[in-house]
């Protein structure tokens, strides 16, 4: 079959231009108008790229408020979408150009006044005081929050916080010690409540630590010459003694000590000195186990000696306030304790008081123990046995520095170290009693050649001004606080004990005692203390509210207290001698002339009770048939039986009877009847 041939084809020759062009507009115009009828113009406008605002995501939890669980508020972040950050309507250049703006105009917002600063941090801790006393082991981390606003640069709002958290350590803080967990515990398998507890007391006492030491840095500027540091300071310090006051038993309490006693070892008295020193006492006055006693008077004692006794004499009067004073029943020195016949022997047992038990009935009997303890503990009960060791403890220590000022004879330390031994003197071993009444001649014997030179300096150079140190020690007061300790120490012991083994001679302190009664009447401050309202003297440089001594007993108590253990003691250990009470009765009625109303009332007071109980011996000074001494009576002798006493006559008593006190008249109306009934 025979191949047909395949057809031709035309060739079609180009059209015009104009042609050409007016064919291809229609073509286009006539598909534009058949797509535009297929168009969702709604569909494109949902689906094109615009502005979104995208949220950040909120990792805050919620707060529980009066009207419930509220969410924090979540902060909407403006994002460019990539289609518009990349359009033609702006450039990147553009974008960094805004953002350096924005940062500028941040730059130049103004800053928070500090009025309103102090106003939101007062709302922001009453609110977190409030969570964490709402739910205490819920919200203890709040505790954090506060320690970062206490390191605020405003010095007010610092202040706040740490005031905050004291109130708030004050309520959280139990009534037991917190012991460190050792890896054994926290190896246990617990409850999920006993764990949350320990999580709870660990994060309080991590807190309570920080807080304290934070304490400790600001109180080291206490003092300063800034005003704001020293102002600043000042709160921390009120802290610190707010804290030990409440919260003696918790942990950290050797740093709260530590801050008070540097305070204390400071010589400025100011504000703050007396914070610590007050809360030192309190400490002292409400201490009934005695553990914070010791370990605050062993501080003490160091700083006393690290300060070489340069330091205020309030300081030392602190342990007047202790409790073993008037609790503690065995004698000691700084040494030694001595205890009481009864008590159990420490230590071990002897061989032949020993009970056999089998290794059964001694592992039952030790884990018996071991519980006992930990209730003990838990209740927290005093036991009289370790308050006892702890208040001897102190004791040593308290002997301890005031033998070793005693020792130093530091002039400015010496009246309250006299005060001390006079009111610890029935618990002073008798077997120290010899170096303690040598120190107390040695310091009479010294103020007696004080006072000498003191008087011829004045007569031979009356313009001279050197009297720098005599305002910083009272002579008269130190000899009457050693005759006032000399008798303690011997009324303070058993009197059977002590008449039997003791051979004191105190004849030296009653002789004193005699030779400074004049002197003492003349002196125009006799009545005057740190808390009686007088004037200062104009004529002199320093006032006497400065130079007056911090111990709380004037110089006639001091006088009476003396005059009673030398004529009036207490246990009747030796009869006192005709003579001696003679001559102390006419030299107390003649010095009555001289005293002040209320002095020469007490001091009549005195005689009242010297004639009614030495009545007979001293009649012959009111009537003159019972007289029995010859020769003339010397007033001014040194010695009392050298004075000749029965030679003289109680001729002051007829002035006193004309005195304007109707006080001293009765007194006076009733020596004169004591004495009538000893004649009868």
């Amino acid at each position: 079959m025979s191949r047909v041939p395949a057809a031709k084809r035309r060739r079609i020759s180009p059209p015009e231009d104009g042609e050409r062009t007016n064919d291809t507009a229609q073509d286009h115009k006539g598909t534009f108008l058949k797509n535009a009828a297929k168009w969702d113009l709604e569909q494109d406008y949902e689906t094109r790229p615009r502005k979104l605002k995208k949220q950040k995501e909120n990792k805050k939890l919620p707060v529980r408020t009066t009207e419930g669980w509220v969410a924090h508020p979540v902060a909407a972040e403006d994002v460019k979408s990539e289609e518009e950050s990349d359009s033609f309507l702006g450039s990147g250049s553009e974008a960094e150009e805004d953002v350096e703006e924005e940062e500028k105009v941040e730059e130049e917002q103004p800053k928070i006044p500090a009025r309103q600063q102090i106003f939101e941090a007062k709302e922001e801790l009453a609110r977190i005081a409030a969570l964490v006393n709402e739910d205490p082991e819920e919200h203890i981390g709040a505790l954090k929050t506060l320690a970062a606003i206490a390191d605020s640069e405003n010095i007010t709002v610092k202040k706040l916080a740490l005031a905050t958290q004291v109130a708030i350590f004050k309520d959280l803080i139990p009534g037991y010690r917190i012991r460190p967990l050792s890896e054994e515990k926290m190896q246990e398998k617990i409850s999920k409540e006993v764990k949350k507890l320990r999580m709870f007391e660990q994060k309080l006492v991590s807190s309570y630590e920080a807080y304290v030491k934070h304490l400790a840095r600001l109180a080291k500027s206490s003092g300063s010459d800034k005003e704001q540091i020293a102002s600043l300071a000042s709160v921390a310090v009120s802290c610190a003694c707010n804290l030990l006051a409440a919260v003696p038993h918790f942990n950290f309490r050797g740093e709260l000590l530590k801050i008070l006693v540097g305070k204390l070892s400071t010589r400025r008295v100011d504000p703050d000195f007396v914070k610590c020193r007050t809360a030192l006492e309190k400490l002292f006055e409400s201490d009934e186990d005695g553990t914070a006693s010791l370990e605050a008077v062993t501080m003490l004692t160091k700083m006393m000696k690290g300060k070489n006794y340069h330091f205020d004499e309030s300081v030392l009067n602190t342990f007047l306030h202790l409790r073993l004073l008037s609790e503690f029943a065995h004698k000691a020195s700084y040494h030694s304790v001595d205890k009481s016949e009864g008590q159990p022997m420490s230590g071990k047992k002897l061989k032949q008081t020993r009970e056999f038990r089998t290794k059964r009935l001694r592992k039952e009997l030790k884990e018996k123990k071991a519980i006992e303890k930990e209730f003990k503990e838990a209740d927290a009960a005093v036991s009289h046995e370790e308050r006892d060791r702890m208040q001897a403890e102190t004791l040593k220590m308290v002997f301890v520095a005031y033998f070793r000022i005693l020792k130093a004879r530091s002039p400015k330390l010496m009246g309250a170290v006299l005060e001390g031994l006079a009111r610890y003197a029935h618990l002073i071993n008798q077997d120290f009693f010899g170096d303690i009444l040598e120190a107390l001649r040695d310091i009479i014997s010294t103020a007696e050649v004080s006072a000498a030179a003191a008087v011829e300096e004045d007569s031979d150079a009356e313009d001279e001004d050197d009297d720098d140190e005599a305002p910083d020690r009272n002579l008269t007061r130190e000899s009457l606080l050693c005759v006032i300790t000399a008798f303690a120490l011997l009324e303070g012991q058993d009197a059977a004990k002590v008449a039997s083994t003791l051979k004191l001679d105190l004849s030296f302190f009653i002789t004193h005692l005699y030779r400074t009664l004049h002197p003492v009447s003349l002196n125009p401050d006799i009545e005057l203390s740190t808390k009686s309202l007088h004037l200062s003297d104009p004529n002199t440089a320093q006032s006497h509210a400065d130079t007056a001594k911090i111990n709380v007993q004037t110089t006639i108590v001091l006088l009476i207290r003396s005059l009673s253990s030398v004529l009036l003691p207490a246990a009747s250990i030796r009869a006192v001698p005709p003579i001696r009470v003679a001559a102390f009765a006419k030299q107390l009625i003649t010095i009555a002339l001289h005293l002040p109303e209320k002095s020469c009332t007490a001091m009549l007071g005195l005689l009242n009770r010297i004639t009614r109980t030495h009545g007979k011996k001293v009649a012959p000074l009111w009537n003159t048939e019972e007289r029995r001494g010859d020769g003339v009576f010397d007033g001014l002798k040194q010695e009392i039986e050298g004075s000749n006493p029965f030679a003289a006559t109680v001729w002051e008593g007829e002035i006193l009877r004309m005195h304007f006190c109707p006080t001293v008249r009765e007194a006076v109306s009733g020596i004169d009847k004591n004495v009538m009934e000893a004649i009868r």
